[in-house]
């Protein structure tokens, strides 16, 4: 298990556009989101991290969907070389953890290179502007460590967008698998 951690984009980045379709085939757009906080998680299948918080991160998504966040997340990994990355599992994958947000296919691997993703998980969570206000961990659990995932770094963060403040400063990198660029 690689450790690769996020690339701390500049907070107050303008969030890039995306047109992206989900692993059912319907289009997604950055333009369906405007004016609405976003969160932007890139996650797979198959990384270890990305499991370990999977269900905590749906009860996240649900929770804060009803608090006015709208979510969506993102496969990059080149799921000709990993298999169990490929659309149709992604569907049993969002079916197993009761994904209620959608879950897109990067193909091309621009839209991560976009956001200057680098592993899975990594969040990127906009403001109502569409300007990067967080990006980071979950939360300190990892696969290793008798911690459980609890989002709490993310949920500060997203608790102060939703309430038209800023998170603070202090933003832990993300750590997990490194997208499996092609």
């Amino acid at each position: 298990m690689s450790l690769t951690p996020s690339k701390m984009v500049a907070v107050g980045s303008p969030m890039p556009a995306f047109h992206l379709k989900d692993a059912h085939g319907q289009p997604f757009s950055s333009e369906q989101y405007l004016e609405t906080p976003l969160l932007v998680a890139f996650i797979c299948n198959h990384c270890p991290f990305v499991k370990h918080i999977a269900y905590a991160f749906s009860d996240f998504a649900k929770e804060y969907r009803d608090h006015g966040l709208a979510i969506v997340a993102i496969n990059s990994n080149d799921f000709t070389a990993y298999p169990e990355d490929s659309p149709e599992r992604m569907i049993e994958e969002a079916r197993r953890r009761d994904y209620t947000f959608p879950y897109l296919v990067d193909e091309t691997q621009k839209t991560a290179r976009a956001f200057g993703a680098s592993c899975t998980p990594d969040f990127f969570l906009f403001d109502q502007h569409h300007r990067l206000a967080y990006r980071g961990q979950f939360d300190a659990s990892r696969p290793s460590k008798d911690l459980p995932a609890t989002g709490k770094d993310l949920r500060a963060a997203a608790d102060a967008v939703l309430s038209g403040e800023t998170p603070g400063p202090d933003q832990m990198p993300s750590v997990g698998c490194n997208i499996k660029w092609k």
